[in-house]
């Protein structure tokens, strides 16, 4: 299942407060800015800054 559009418009990386970008085949949200990726775990993105994997 997808995210909502109108959440993922809202949506910011907590690092850095840049954009994020969707990866819907592999359930993540990546911040280009800072590198990183923020898993998203039963269609709840988990946007805590220790959680999140750098690319």
């Amino acid at each position: 299942m997808a995210l909502d559009k109108e959440l993922l418009e809202i949506l910011a990386c907590p690092k850095c407060k840049g954009d994020l970008e969707y990866k819907e085949s592999e359930q993540v949200l990546e911040c280009g800015a800072c590198r990183l990726r923020y898993p998203i775990k039963d269609d709840i993105p988990i946007m805590l800054i220790d959680e999140a994997e750098s690319f």
